[in-house]
């Protein structure tokens, strides 16, 4: 688990997670809404209803390839007897679930849920406390997708600075004098696939070629990583342009470079987190 988050529904902190990419929602915090004491009970006694029971199962006959039908049928069986309670860690080892995880320590630590299951606790702890929850989730996803957006179009505008930096080098010492509008062409498009190979390892012809349904070009594909890499060998290759090394001894310092940031920007999360501010 990672990237933790915290939003506050009703005088109650609830801890969001992201797990294996899905956002998960703290049952623990939660429960403290109906009984700061014994959240844990709270839990358990919604889990061993029969909708509860239905629910979750049908998530993870949905979500989970690995999900074990049998032992949900045991837990079905055994929710018919006087007394029956389910709890997290029982539900998870008799079923294989993923849409319920248990996370420990002190401080973070507790049950947590997938939010669709997330939500439908919240329907049965308050209407009006599924509401403010859902209003809550709402607004910190259209934050963090604004800051995305942001984001991008700085690494995007970073990117179009080095791109006329990168094609004035080209301009000033490749191409000749007199040239037709083709052979200009030619040439940008010559060292933009220079770069495009030495990060991406292929052509913008050939990424199509393997990506025919897809929109845009092969940079609209790019990562923040990949993208602050391309950056830096744009005014890389510029200076290798303006010291007169030819094409091939260029690409061969581009790919090292390319190799060595990337390596660097993926070891160290957190520089990436840094990028990510």
């Amino acid at each position: 688990m990672s990237k933790k988050e915290i939003i506050n529904v009703q005088g109650t902190e609830i801890i969001l997670l992201s797990h294996q990419k899905e956002d998960y929602i703290s049952l623990t915090d939660m429960a403290k809404h109906k009984n700061a004491e014994i959240p844990a009970t709270v839990i358990s006694h919604w889990m061993s209803t029969n909708f509860s029971i239905n629910y979750m199962g049908l998530w993870e006959r949905m979500n989970n390839p690995a999900f074990n039908l049998t032992g949900f049928r045991e837990v079905r069986m055994l929710s018919t007897e006087s007394g029956f309670a389910l709890s997290p860690k029982q539900w998870i080892a008799m079923t294989n679930a993923t849409g319920i995880v248990s996370k420990a320590g002190r401080y973070g630590g507790g049950t947590f849920a997938h939010r669709n299951i997330a939500f439908e606790f919240a329907s049965w702890l308050s209407p009006e406390f599924k509401y403010y929850l859902i209003s809550e989730f709402e607004r910190l996803k259209i934050g963090e997708q604004q800051h995305l957006s942001l984001e991008w179009n700085l690494q995007r505008t970073l990117s179009k600075i080095n791109y006329h930096i990168h094609t004035d080098a080209i301009k000033e010492r490749i191409i000749p004098n007199i040239v037709t509008k083709e052979q200009i062409v030619y040439t940008y498009a010559s060292e933009a696939d220079l770069l495009n190979v030495a990060l991406f390892g292929k052509t913008a012809a050939q990424w199509r070629t393997d990506n025919p349904n897809s929109k845009g070009n092969i940079r609209d594909y790019a990562t923040l990583e990949q993208l602050v890499v391309l950056s830096n060998m744009e005014s890389i290759n510029a200076l290798l342009i303006r010291q007169g090394l030819p094409q091939g001894e260029r690409l061969v310092q581009l790919n090292n470079v390319a190799i060595t940031q990337m390596k660097s920007l993926t070891d160290n999360q957190n520089l990436v987190k840094r990028l990510n501010v």
